[in-house]
């Protein structure tokens, strides 16, 4: 069950043994990185230890022990590493996590340990509203947001029918739900693959014999991959619109899709391109670092290191006092690459939502060209339920 990836084993010798008697920060980072699913999960590392090693490993002052651990797209899995992180190796803050379903089984390990954790992607509703918890923090956004921009968008360009295909999964129905908070049309049918699922030929006919307006699709990793080929290869007519979020159409699936991406419209609070200090530095700093392009799934592990980074110099350097931890990430002082950031009451973020479309840069490589704001310091739907434990 036990998996360490050599980048953990390697950040541990590095910068946890630095500086003997001091205070030393413990972060676990459990991401997906094995698999089919595994492509976010590659660049959420890839993110996270980047921002690590731009602060000389030593996150908020403090010599700071990665501990990176492959979930396996497990939710079992997930659990029992989570208990190994809190209990044995006594992290402080557990983040990474890609998929919701995996953060459902795992988070609460570390919340009723009276750790904090802090979200770098999956953003279910349950710990948005209702069962939210004081030791929860997101720094990406809850589910429903990025779709209720695709919802916006669809509804502005009076799109009249609309199919939308997601996961059979909490994110999945996020997604829809989100979406059609701010569409108005028809939703003539929702169609919930399996997640994980590769063949989309059942749910590729039904596309074509709706004849819809628009087709919204949610469909992370290699679902998302697959997806687009095989729609691609089916021909069906440039009327109907494709449009998904950046779930689909960023730089984690680019290379593996090809042109088959060229042109199609999605959301998303940042790309490539978004016209701040600390986004231009993170991009010549990860291209140079990595050789590529960042996804937005980078781009919010980098976020996550800075937001730690920030609220541990804030708390005096003291990683393990959970309460001064938590009131200064909830105050959220650090410049993210985003631009304007803050938090919500539920601890999500407040923030801009953009369209963007599928394009070549100057040196042919796919990106997102970003067009318009579409949703302005946007909140989630579910603040409002939410009375800290």
């Amino acid at each position: 069950m036990k998996r360490i990836t050599r980048w953990g084993l390697s950040l541990m010798a590095c910068t946890g043994m630095a500086a003997a008697g001091a205070a030393e920060l413990r972060i676990g980072v459990m991401t997906t990185l094995s698999g089919a699913q595994a492509v976010p999960g590659v660049d959420m590392r890839d993110g996270i230890e980047l921002a690590v090693k731009q602060l000389s490993g030593k996150v908020g002052g403090q010599p700071t022990r990665l501990i990176v651990a492959d979930d396996q797209f497990n939710p079992g899995a997930a659990k029992q590493i989570a208990e190994r992180l809190v209990k044995k190796d006594k992290v402080q803050v557990l983040t990474g996590i890609i998929y919701s379903n995996i953060l459902l089984a795992a988070a609460p390990v570390a919340l009723e340990n009276g750790n904090v954790y802090l979200s770098s992607n999956a953003g279910p509703s349950q710990y948005a509203g209702a069962q939210c918890d004081s030791g929860f923090f997101s720094v990406s956004w809850q589910n429903d947001a990025v779709h209720e921009a695709a919802g916006k968008y669809a509804q502005d360009k009076e799109f009249k029918r609309v199919m939308l295909v997601a996961p059979n999964y909490p994110a999945g129905r996020d997604a829809t739900t989100g979406f059609k908070r701010f569409f108005k049309g028809e939703v003539v049918e929702e169609l919930y693959p399996k997640l994980g699922q590769l063949d989309f030929a059942v749910e590729i006919a039904r596309l074509r014999e709706q004849r819809a307006d628009a087709v919204y699709f949610f469909l992370p990793g290699g679902m998302g991959i697959n997806f687009i080929k095989q729609y691609r290869a089916a021909g069906i007519p440039d009327k109907t619109r494709l449009l998904t979020s950046q779930f689909s159409a960023d730089q984690d699936t680019f290379a593996a899709s090809g042109d088959a991406m060229l042109g199609i419209y999605n959301t998303g609070h940042w790309s490539t391109d978004t016209d701040t200090v600390p986004s231009r530095e993170f991009v010549a700093g990860f291209e140079k670092a990595y050789g590529r392009l960042p996804s937005f799934y980078a781009s919010q592990g980098y976020d996550a290191i800075m937001m730690i980074d920030a609220a541990v110099r804030a708390a005096g350097g003291n990683a393990d006092d959970p309460k001064a931890l938590r009131k200064a990430l909830s105050e959220s002082r650090f410049k993210s690459v985003r631009g304007k950031f803050s938090l919500g009451p539920n601890r999500f973020p407040v923030q801009d939502f953009f369209v963007r479309v599928v394009s070549r840069d100057p040196k042919g490589r796919l990106y997102n060209k970003t067009e318009s704001l579409v949703l302005g310091e946007h909140t989630d739907a579910y603040g409002a339920a939410c009375k800290h434990k």
